[in-house]
């Protein structure tokens, strides 16, 4: 089994390719378009076969495609020479203006031509796909997740190149470890992701979770619902959690936030020493895990 490439750092590796995404978004006044390296007929152009992202929404896409009427395609789609067909180009990052191009009946496109091989590309897939407006936590969390399982890149290279906050991409990748029904209805919209971080690591996330759904709570009604402990119904003759101290409870969420992964600490009142948990999901996260703590 091929085993993941070792973090390339951000010299041709992460900041390289961001700096040729194109993300899906109307550029501001004040940023100038890219130049084209040429203009190709839309028939010469085929999507990425590996593109993470299969649905496109419809409405959307008919609003770009007004937008291209009117101004044309601003900023042009980068594209690489199809592997197998010299004739054709394979798209990179822009899929949404090249679809959004044909329904504005357009019979060329302007492109940038990259050299990229197939690893490349499936990494700026990844990373424009993040950069969607309408990406939902779960996929945006995922998308994190592939860069580091795939790529090895830290949260810290992430947050530098995709300007977000390391605790950011840490909070979003520990809703990953949530249950699978949880994540759905997350996905859904049914639960927002400040619903979902109250619910990480705790042992009853998905009967919580119907609750906060059910009656439709606030991000504050269920974090006061969550420090209750274990849900009502459970059988009487099974321990309750001990209510833990503010600061404890800070204490845990700041450090879960930093690792991206569960920490539970246990200390009693007045000892001074205690138990710290770090509970991991997967065998990346162990390895990402021991990244931070050896520095390597």
């Amino acid at each position: 089994m091929a085993t993941p490439p070792k973090s390339r750092g951000l010299g041709r590796g992460l900041s390289a390719l961001m700096a040729d995404v194109a993300v899906d978004q109307p550029s501001d006044t004040t940023s100038a378009p890219r130049r084209a390296d040429m203009m190709v007929p839309v028939e010469r152009i085929r999507p990425n076969p590996d593109q993470p992202r299969r649905t496109f929404e419809p409405n959307a896409l008919s609003d770009l495609a007004d937008s291209i009427r009117e101004k044309g395609v601003i900023q042009p789609l980068i594209v690489r020479v199809a592997p197998e067909d010299p004739n054709l180009f394979e798209i990179v990052a822009g899929e949404r203006r090249w679809r959004a191009s044909q329904m504005a009946q357009l019979h060329e496109l302007p492109v940038l031509i990259r050299d990229f091989n197939d690893t490349e590309v499936l990494e700026i897939a990844i990373i424009e796909n993040i950069q969607r407006a309408d990406l939902n936590p779960v996929d945006e969390a995922a998308g994190y997740r592939q860069l580091m399982d795939r790529f090895g890149h830290t949260q810290e290279q992430l947050a530098t190149a995709l300007g977000k906050s390391r605790s950011h991409i840490a909070n979003q990748m520990r809703l990953l470890q949530l249950p699978t029904e949880v994540l759905d209805w997350l996905s859904d919209g049914k639960l927002t992701a400040g619903h979902a971080r109250t619910l990480v690591g705790h042992p009853d996330a998905k009967t919580l979770a119907q609750q906060i759904i059910g009656k439709q709570m606030s991000v504050r009604e269920a974090e006061r619902l969550t420090k209750k402990g274990p849900a009502a119904g459970r059988s009487s003759s099974q321990p309750r959690n001990k209510e833990k101290d503010p600061d404890t409870v800070m204490l845990e969420r700041e450090l879960s936030a930093a690792l991206g992964m569960g920490v539970t600490i246990d200390h009693a009142a007045g000892q001074e020493g205690g138990k710290l948990t770090i509970s991991y999901k997967t065998l990346a996260q162990l390895d990402d895990l021991m990244r931070q703590l050896t520095g390597d």
